[in-house]
């Protein structure tokens, strides 16, 4: 549809008329000089309907002594003009010297539709438009429209977008507004390319971006859509990844992108120039404060001679030697770094400037776009408040915070003056997203079998920055719920209160042959020592039960419908010796029995577990979700006994580290270990470590350590007290495919042992007096002694407690998929105990969709 604004009028007469050497806007008819003895009364206005006569007189403001001249004529007809109410304006000269206004004015919008939108709902578009129902038309405001819903398009991807108004008109001078819509395909980016990369291979680049090249999973996620401010992002991405691995010299120059009509898809193409990689040569700190000792600052440097020149453990070191210098009492410090180069050297020279500041202060915080986040818990998130010192160490840091609270999809915090010179506004703008979540979660693998989740979670319910979530699990060999409360700020202090309430069954399956279910609250405290340093202190009480099937737990071996537990004499029809044959139909192992441990946790019931206990985090890897380089270690210890049935100590130790090698291939190194140890009541079985592809792949679950040896019995796995285990493991890409595949390859070698089993070995009963255990007739009971009926124990347990290095050689493969992360390993044992089950193939992952 053409668009145009036409003002007619006898521009051409009137210049001939009056002789005015001027040139006016096309449509615009002015007035001589001469005629301009007028005031504003003298103007007449015609065709107005809407608009009153006194609103258009308004626009023509009169020069000294109330008369109109030249000038104040032109500057009203532009006032018009630009106000979009009218479609024609002219101005003419009446009879008297009048000046006559002859307006047309624009139509009413009666209403706005949207056709052929499908991706995009009518609201979101109706929002975005300037033209409103009700509202004025005018052709220059729908063509920017119509530009406005185009843009929106190509910022979701689709740059073959067509958008087309059409006004139909209606009586009373009212127009229909539609935009008729054909959204086409989404625009992808077809090709990453990078030119000018050395140190860094293009497969290892693209890992540091947000774009992504389109393949056949695309449409599970957007970050193949070609969106030209995510590509300018990736730019100083691509730049702050280089500074941190040395390359203080680096400049991403720049990011090309070109549409190619055969694909249908973009090439994004960056251009780098790497420079050289420098080390650090010589670390020093000065300073122009008087009294203030520069030296004492060396202890928070994260920068270390000798090391790579990483910018960002030169900003840190910043950020830490600010703070404290507020803390002690230099309030207005600054900390400046520089650097020398040696270009021959490749080295740069860091020192750490601290010097007094400009002493300014924080007037005010003003916050803008938080509409559901409450003001305080945006607030707590700063470590300075109104009336204190202005310092820009904290204020990023206060940033950063905010933006990993993950409740706004942008945070920026800037400054404005404030009402004298010393005195500063803090800017706080935010544009919140959508917080909650429900997922459907799917998985299998060879030790769980099928599994099932749903769940819904809030990350800031209420706007009060609580998080809640609540699951069930359903699964083929597990089942349960769980409800989970987190205050981030307990009291006010920078605390996370935790709360876990949850219901869990195993059921048994080929792995064991028995079934728990626990049911238990844990209470927890968060604290953050550090950045890389995390502390966590909890309370756990929760009650556990066995079970198993009938067939595993009786002595009586299917004699019809009769069901009876015989006596000792009985079951032992062969001198003394147990009936382990079923000749008489009687033998209680014949149809296979539980061990006596899992037997004895049955008869004993339920059992109540109350336990204190603490982690200690250190973290320092590149990426949570798929690092490359770093150290992750996890301390446990678990004290139980604080009331309950049982009491024992547990403790566990799992440090993982990760480096790059050559050509993006990562290596990784895993050690772990663990130690029960007994403190007052015996060690049940279920408190054991219980190991399998765990510790050392190749194995099946719960296939490794001390195992009941009994032939004609379910020969359970017992655990062990101790474990070690030791991993190396190399990580390599498939160079042949697209990086967007997430596939990834892996070689190993794992090594481990399990051993020193102390639960129950024996069962004691006097048959005289019937005190004890009962064990005699409890199910599956092989009493040591017949007659005479004296007290005496059931037969002492016999299983395998060898200290046998289990260890296997393997290859895997990982899939970053958009289902979640899956594993495949197939392992070959190398070293094994005579009684360990193996499990060559492991298959394992999930998803939520």
């Amino acid at each position: 549809m053409k668009f145009g604004l036409r003002l007619r009028g006898g521009l051409l007469a009137t210049l001939i008329m009056f002789g005015a050497p001027v040139i006016a806007p096309v449509g615009a008819v002015f007035v001589s000089s001469s005629a301009l003895a007028q005031t504003v009364q003298s103007i007449s206005v015609e065709g107005n309907r809407r608009v009153e006569v006194e609103t258009i007189r308004s626009y023509f403001k009169p020069g000294p002594g109330g008369r109109l001249d030249q000038g104040a004529i032109d500057d009203g007809l532009k006032a018009l003009i630009e106000t979009g109410l009218f479609q024609d304006v002219r101005i003419n000269r009446g009879g008297g010297g009048q000046i006559v206004v002859s307006v047309v004015e624009n139509p009413v919008i009666g209403r706005i539709a949207f056709e052929g939108n499908k991706k995009i709902k009518d609201e979101q578009l109706t929002t975005e438009v300037q033209s409103k129902a009700r509202g004025t038309f005018s052709r220059a405001m729908v063509q920017s429209d119509t530009l406005r819903i185009a843009e929106i398009y190509r910022r979701s991807g689709r740059y073959d977008v067509r958008v087309t108004p059409e006004v139909i008109e209606q009586p009373n001078n009212r127009v229909d507004l539609i935009f008729t819509i054909e959204e086409g395909a989404k625009t992808g980016v077809k090709s990453i390319e990078f030119v000018g990369n050395v140190a860094f291979s293009s497969y290892r680049l693209r890992d540091v971006i947000k774009t992504r090249e389109s393949n056949l999973l695309s449409f599970l996620a957007s970050g193949d859509i070609y969106d030209p401010d995510r590509v300018e992002a990736d730019r100083d991405l691509i730049r702050r990844f280089y500074l941190k691995n040395g390359f203080a010299d680096v400049q991403v120059v720049a990011a090309l992108t070109e549409y190619d009509p055969e694909k249908k898809g973009f090439n994004v193409t960056f251009k780098i120039e790497e420079g050289s990689q420098y080390r650090v040569g010589a670390l020093d700190f000065r300073s122009s404060i008087p009294n203030f000792d520069p030296s004492s600052m060396r202890a928070y440097s994260r920068v270390n001679v000798g090391s790579l020149y990483n910018v960002e453990s030169v900003e840190k070191s910043v950020e830490e030697m600010q703070i404290e210098a507020s803390r002690r009492g230099y309030a207005f410090a600054v900390v400046r770094p520089g650097g020398d180069r040696n270009f021959e050297a490749h080295t740069v020279s860091v020192v750490f400037n601290i010097d007094e500041g400009p002493r300014t202060y924080i007037e005010r915080i003003n916050l803008r776009g938080n509409t559901r986040t409450r003001d305080y818990v945006i607030r707590r998130e700063f470590d300075i408040s109104e009336g204190d010192a202005y310092n820009r160490a904290l204020v990023d840091r206060a940033e950063r915070r905010l933006k990993n609270l993950d409740y706004f999809k942008s945070v920026k915090i800037t400054t404005e003056p404030g009402s004298s010179s010393d005195r500063v506004v803090l800017i706080v703008d935010m544009e919140e997203k959508s917080t909650g979540d429900f997922s459907i979660s799917g998985g299998y693998s060879t030790t769980d079998g099928a599994l099932a989740e749903v769940s819904i979670s809030e990350r800031n319910l209420l706007g009060r920055g609580l998080f809640a979530k609540a699951s069930v699990t359903y699964g083929q060999y597990a089942r349960g719920y769980s409800l989970s409360f987190v205050e981030p700020y307990l009291l006010d202090y920078r605390v996370a209160l935790g709360l876990d309430l949850y219901q869990r069954q195993q059921l048994s399956n080929s792995y064991i042959s028995y079934g728990t279910k626990t049911l238990g609250f844990s209470p927890r405290l968060g604290f953050s020592l550090r950045e890389d340093l995390a502390l966590q202190l909890r309370y756990s009480i929760y009650q556990q039960e066995i079970s198993l099937p009938y067939y595993l737990a009786n002595c009586n071996n299917n004699l019809g419908t009769s069901a009876f537990n015989p006596s000792p004499a009985f079951v032992n029809a062969n001198g003394g010796v147990p009936d382990l044959t079923s000749t008489n139909g009687l033998g209680c192992y014949s149809d296979g029995e539980a061990s006596l441990p899992v037997r004895k946790e049955l008869a004993n019931g339920k059992t109540l577990t109350s336990a204190l206990g603490y982690t200690l985090t250190y973290n320092t890897l590149d990426n949570n979700k798929n690092p490359t380089d770093g150290l992750l270690i996890d301390f446990r210890q678990d004290f139980a006994g604080v009331g309950g049935d049982v009491s024992y100590m547990k403790s566990v130790i799992d440090a993982k580290y990760y480096t790059p090698l050559v050509s993006d291939i990562v290596g990784l190194v895993r050690l772990q270990s663990g130690m029960l140890n007994k403190m007052g009541s015996d060690l049940r079985m279920l408190d054991h470590f219980q190991m399998g592809s765990n510790l050392v792949r190749g194995f099946a679950p719960n296939g490794i350590g001390p195992r009941d040896l009994n032939p004609f019995g379910t020969q359970d796995a017992l655990g062990g007290t101790k474990y070690w285990g030791a991993s190396l493991e190399l990580q390599m890409p498939f160079w042949f495919l697209p990086k967007e595949v997430g596939l990834k390859g892996a070689v190993y070698a794992d090594a481990g042992g399990l051993y020193d089993y102390q639960g129950p070995t024996s069962w004691a009963f006097n048959p005289v007096t019937g005190t004890g255990t009962n064990e005699v007739n409890a199910p599956g009971c092989i009493p040591s002694s017949i007659n005479p009926s004296t007290a005496g124990t059931c037969t002492g347990l016999v299983y395998d407690d060898s200290k046998v290095i289990r260890s296997s050689v393997g290859v895997g493969l990982i899939w970053q998929s958009p289902f979640g992360p899956l594993r495949f390993d197939y392992a070959v044992p190398l070293s094994k105990g005579k009684y360990d089950r193996t499990q060559e193939f492991r298959f394992g992952g999930g998803t939520t969709f």
